[in-house]
Parts: C-alpha cells; structure tokens; sequence
C-alpha cells in the first residue's frame, strides 16, 4: 500500500501531472454539504472553498491551502448510497470513456469539461461500482500526498475480484498481482510496477443495500484518537483499529454513511 501518486520533485511539491492510470482525486456527494464540512474539516483539519459548478456545485477541501479532496451536493430527488468516488487520470477522457464501454462499464455522466479546471466522466464498473476518470488542465488533483488527512489508497469492495481486476486491467493497462493472504479474493493493481489500487471480492459479505464500492483510506497520525473522534463528531466505527501489513487500519463511516477508512503507519 502506497500513496497513489507519482514521485514527488526535488523539494517535496506535487508532480505537475499524474500519469494516466493514477489514482488522481476522490470526491463525495452527499445531502447536507454543511454538515459534512463540519464533519471532516474537524476529523482531518481540512478548510474549504468553491469548486466548479459543473456538474453541480461542490467544494474543495484544502490543507495549508492546497486541495485534497472534493465534497458536492446530491440533489433531494436523488438517492444513491453515499460513497467516497475516486478518479483515475487520463490524457484522453474521451477515449477512456470510449474503452470502459468496449470492456463491459458504463458511462453515467460526461464526457465534460468542467470549466477550466479539466475534462472528466463519471462510470460503473461491470459490477457497479462508481469511479471517476480526470484529464487534468487548471486543476491536477490531489496536491499534497503523504501527511495526515490526505488520501492514501483507494481499495474496491466488490463480490468477486478476478473478472473485475481484469476490467480495470484492460481500461488502464494495470497489472494484476493476485495477494497471497487469508483473503483469497484479492488483487492489487499496479502501474509501472508499483501498487496504486486494491480490489477485493468479499463475495456475501457484501453489504446489500450498497453494492459494490470503492473505499478512500485517508492518512492519520493515530488511528486509534481519530476513530474515537469519528464517533465523537456522530459517525461509526465499523472495524475497530487493527494492526494489518501497511500498518493500522480502522474501518469507519461519516453520518450520512459514507465509509472509509483510516491509515496510521507507512504506505
């Protein structure tokens, strides 16, 4: 498990660009934006300001004034389960999109440009799962990795991996490394040799009023203080803290649901 991003340059700034494949961004729509600010701006500290307008108005987060992830509003008449989404970089959104239709996706909105900040399109694996693909222009992504409250992996949750991990495999040119672990049903994704994405089939255990979906882990200083704060500020621990491989890991939602996890240690 590694930060999904490429190098950083010599004095530890952003790369200008991911290179297509990368996991690039995660944003979450939700009901009440207001309150979800206040959720995660206390979690992880962030601050906000507004994003583009299309395809609907959103915010981004901010740490020491550089953007880490987006938050936008579900409108009342839509009920999808709450998820965080992540975006994978493209230098051609189009002909991206284009490849997850031939491999058996769906493409639900977009190809579009999202003012000048990047053209982007919303799809569904073959399973369901909601991801995001982003050709940058003003706006790169993720502009700080490594430090507390910033995205750290993107795992999906999904009920069998292998026909799956080939459908990412064939839209991005990952290369699938099956993990030899207690859990058999689970691949990394790799891109140029190096982990960027984990899928994992969990077959029934598969919650059912969600379907499959992707899970953000976000970095924490101490995994153990932030999921007592998570249930502090009104969210639930769904897998307490635990000590994994890539260090420790506790499994959590926010009030409206949507689940992610946190991540103390090295990537």
């Amino acid at each position: 498990m590694t930060d999904a991003r490429g190098p950083a340059g010599p004095n530890g700034e952003a790369p200008a660009r991911h290179a297509p494949g990368t996991p690039c961004w995660v944003s979450l729509l939700v009901h009440g934006p207001a309150t979800t600010q206040e959720f995660y701006g206390a979690l992880f500290g962030w601050e906000f300001r507004p994003g583009p307008r299309q395809p609907g108005p959103c915010v981004r987060a901010l740490l020491d004034g550089r953007e880490v992830a987006g938050i936008g509003h579900l409108p009342p008449d839509r009920r999808p389960p709450v998820a965080w989404t992540p975006y994978f970089a493209s230098g051609n959104v189009d002909l991206t999109a284009a490849s997850v239709r031939l491999c058996g996706g769906t493409v639900g909105v977009g190809p579009l440009d999202t003012a000048d900040a990047g053209r982007l399109a919303f799809c569904s694996d073959p399973s369901g799962a909601v991801f995001g693909i982003w050709q940058a222009s003003a706006h790169l992504g993720t502009a700080v990795p490594g430090v507390p409250g910033t995205p750290a992996w993107n795992e999906l949750m999904t009920f069998e991996s292998e026909n799956v991990a080939k459908f990412y495999g064939s839209v991005f040119g990952y290369e699938l490394e099956p993990v030899l672990s207690a859990d058999a049903g689970h691949v990394t994704l790799r891109l140029h040799g190096r982990p960027v994405a984990g899928v994992r089939g969990v077959g029934a255990a598969l919650p059912r009023d969600r379907g499959p979906y992707w899970v953000t882990y976000f970095r924490v200083a101490d995994v153990d203080a932030a999921q007592d704060h998570v249930l502090r500020l009104g969210g639930h621990v769904l897998t307490p803290a635990r000590d994994t491989s890539h260090g420790r890991v506790a499994a959590v939602a926010d009030p409206e649901g949507a689940r992610f996890a946190l991540l103390q240690g090295p990537g």
